[in-house]
């Protein structure tokens, strides 16, 4: 005769009320396909993807050697570089004209005397010519302005220099250097007269990256930090300057 204390006490299962259900189960599994899901955008949205693009932009190797100051034709100092197109020539025009900017007059005889009756006259001269600023041993090669209004004594410009050495892509990095004209008046160091530029260059630096990125053709924004040993000076005008000392670079969308 067995021991009924010997024997194994039968299981007793949970009450029905206490198992959870088939549909709350699914809906757990939901949540937490949905949070992983969440994990993985977060972890490449804000954390690989960014990493990536700064690796591409640290290695466009015309970054790496690129001074920070152009120059007058006589040699002085001239404005700071403060910003990077990554893209080819047609990309950077093209890009510039959707932003709502103009491609600046040749400097000459003509283009000198419309912009002084103008500046009289406060009439618009959207495409008036900017001075010439040397780096790499020649001017620039691109120059742009936005008007403000109908007063020619101020307006949003940039200069860019195309440099030698290309990505991985064979695409050229457009070096520039952006400052607000704030108004007209004789030059600090020659006498001449000219435009002073505003002192906070970051900006006017930023103002033309939000112009591009409103037309939708950036494939990718990054400031590269300590870009500027120094953080303040004065141009070829005179001009005091400040910056947080970075440079911001834009990369282009290719052509379709």
């Amino acid at each position: 005769m067995s021991d009924p204390a010997a024997e194994p006490e039968p299981e007793v299962a949970a009450p029905l009320d206490e198992q959870p259900a088939p549909g709350r189960r699914a809906r757990e599994r939901v949540i937490r396909i949905i949070a992983g899901m969440l994990l993985a955008y977060i972890v490449l949205a804000y954390a690989l993807t960014p990493l990536l693009w700064r690796l591409y932009l640290h290695r466009h190797p015309a970054l790496d050697d690129v001074p920070g100051i152009t120059e007058t034709g006589t040699g002085i100092p001239g404005d700071p570089l403060n910003i990077a197109l990554v893209g080819t020539r047609a990309d950077v025009e093209s890009v510039m004209q959707a932003a709502g900017w103009f491609s600046a007059d040749q400097l000459g005889l003509r283009s000198d005397l419309k912009i002084a009756a103008d500046t009289v006259l406060e009439r618009p001269y959207a495409e008036a010519p900017v001075s010439s600023l040397y780096l790499f041993g020649r001017k620039e090669d691109l120059a742009f302005e936005k008007p403000v209004g109908d007063n020619p004594r101020q307006r949003n410009h940039v200069r860019f220099w195309e440099c030698e050495k290309r990505d991985d892509d064979g695409r050229p990095c457009w070096i520039g250097s952006a400052t607000f004209d704030e108004r007209v008046g004789l030059s600090h160091t020659t006498g001449q007269i000219t435009h002073h530029v505003a002192a906070d260059i970051d900006t006017e630096r930023d103002h033309l990256v939000d112009d591009l990125q409103h037309t939708g053709r950036i494939v990718q924004t990054y400031a590269l930090p300590n870009f500027h040993a120094v953080h303040e000076g004065r141009n070829g005008g005179g001009d005091p300057w400040h910056t947080d000392g970075a440079l911001r670079v834009c990369v282009l969308a290719p052509p379709k």
